[in-house]
């Protein structure tokens, strides 16, 4: 099994699409430095986001909020140092896209050169201009819509999102909108898994949940939770892959399989 692992070939833009189109789950963990990023991608993790939840999981911060451009720049470096095949995806940390696109553009050139193969961002349609300059200008993008950690503040708190029908409407036009300025995956957070499942049908481009149910074309889970040593508040979502492994290289593995079988997530880990 090992010696299978170590001749996976590079994962590629191309190689997300087939598994999507082949319908073969798309797997991702987050990841903030070289020693796991080295472990994940010897468990066969298919995609590594370097997400700004870093602020909360290495930072001891309350939210994403205080994050910084070069935070994620810094972590990107970490991670591609000690990746050898996985794909990198990471995150535009608050307030280093808002401002105007030409800031953006930049921040995503310097996130691409630290190692990112995609960038991700929160947020509506507003934003589609800028992923489609994005998109132009090369930079994959993926749409991060539903519940979005960076808007914690003008939500009012950790809700899921798309339960009233304007809000699933809402969901879809968004999703629809990111799809035809040229995002290449969408990630739903928080989502009812009948919403996350219908809207994934409706796209040609590959989806991830989480808390979003087993319709999407792939799961993600941050790497401190499903290890179980995160302090802080435990999401509905997310599972505990320590309980009964010997050690952390068999969790992750574990964790792998659930999302390639759709074994996880389960209805008590959806919405």
């Amino acid at each position: 099994m090992l010696e299978q692992k170590e001749m996976r070939k590079p994962v590629r833009l191309s190689t997300l699409n087939k598994m999507y189109e082949n319908g073969e789950p798309i797997v991702m963990l987050t990841c903030y430095d070289a020693s796991f990023a080295h472990l994940l991608d010897e468990a066969g993790v298919d995609m590594l986001l370097v997400g700004d939840s870093l602020g909360m999981t290495i930072q001891g911060k309350s939210s994403t909020i205080p994050v910084s451009i070069e935070d994620m720049e810094y972590h990107t470096a970490c991670v591609a140092r000690g990746n050898k095949t996985a794909f990198i995806i990471t995150d535009l940390s608050f307030g280093s896209y808002q401002v105007n696109e030409d800031v953006a553009v930049q921040n995503c050139v310097n996130l691409m050169k630290a190692g990112a193969n995609m960038v991700k961002l929160e947020g509506g349609e507003e934003i589609c201009p800028l992923v489609r300059r994005l998109t132009l200008a090369g930079i994959p993008v993926c749409a991060h819509i539903g519940f979005t950690p960076q808007s914690i503040n003008t939500i009012g708190g950790f809700f899921v999102q798309g339960r009233t029908d304007s809000g699933k409407e809402k969901l879809k036009r968004e999703a629809l909108a990111f799809q035809e300025a040229g995002a290449a995956m969408l990630l739903f957070e928080m989502v009812p898994a009948d919403i996350a499942s219908e809207i994934t049908s409706m796209l040609r481009i590959p989806t991830i949940g989480i808390g979003a149910g087993v319709g999407t074309s792939g799961q993600v889970l941050v790497l401190h939770d499903i290890l179980n040593i995160y302090a802080g508040r435990k999401p509905k979502f997310s599972k505990n892959f320590m309980e009964g492994s010997s050690s952390i290289q068999e969790a992750v593995e574990k964790y792998v399989k659930a999302v390639k079988e759709k074994t996880f997530p389960t209805p008590t880990h959806s919405f």
